[in-house]
């Protein structure tokens, strides 16, 4: 039976953000009792929750989110297990499970300190080794389950968007993929005008 896991977290009023970003408002402005129907109104950065960024981000790249390859989201996927690892370096296993095309996840377990202080100021971050290996593998994107692979001045993050390799932030529910032999992920982003654009990203168990 097919089976899919939600990795995404839940976008809602006030939500966590980013340091320095603006608040999210999430808020319902008609009322079916009063106006006959419902509707809500959203003010979000796109980096807030589970969030795809793409090259435009912080590159000169003038190509937005909505005009890349429709395939670039949408992709066999590979988990890794990098829990416990304050620098998440390349490794000869890490080569080994990594396959050409893929959407590689790396499950940190950051996840579970998500919206606190704690979760942007000291999360893990991506070695350039590592970074260096992802492009060896011409993957198609890279997904963690912490607010960023890297810090300021970002160099993993501009390393990979030269190599047009998108990264998918803010995710949850890696542990579910722990042990599942086959799993595809599926990650679209909003067709919008932006360098970024938050993402319900799922993965089906094959």
């Amino acid at each position: 039976m097919e089976k899919l896991i939600d990795l995404s977290w839940t976008i809602e009023d006030n939500m966590p953000v980013y340091p320095g970003d603006s608040i999210t408002s999430l808020k319902q402005v008609k009322n079916l009792q009063e106006d006959f129907y419902d509707n809500h109104r959203l003010d979000i950065s796109m980096h807030s929750g589970t969030h795809i960024d793409s090259p435009m981000h912080l590159t000169e790249s003038k190509e937005y989110i909505y005009e890349m390859p429709l395939e670039s989201f949408i992709g066999i996927g590979c988990i890794i297990d990098v829990r416990n690892q304050l620098i998440i370096k390349e490794k000869l296993e890490y080569k080994e499970l990594i396959e050409e095309n893929s959407i590689v996840l790396l499950y940190t377990g950051w996840d579970q300190e998500y919206g606190k202080d704690f979760y942007y100021e000291n999360h893990p971050v991506i070695d350039i080794s590592f970074a260096k290996l992802l492009i060896e593998k011409n993957i198609k994107m890279l997904g963690i389950d912490m607010p960023s692979p890297d810090r300021y001045p970002f160099e993993t993050h501009k390393l990979l968007f030269k190599n047009k390799i998108c990264i998918m932030e803010n995710l949850r529910n890696l542990d579910k993929l722990l042990g599942v032999p086959s799993f595809e992920v599926i990650a679209f982003p909003l067709k919008i005008r932006a360098d970024s654009s938050m993402t319900r990203a799922v993965a089906r168990v094959l």
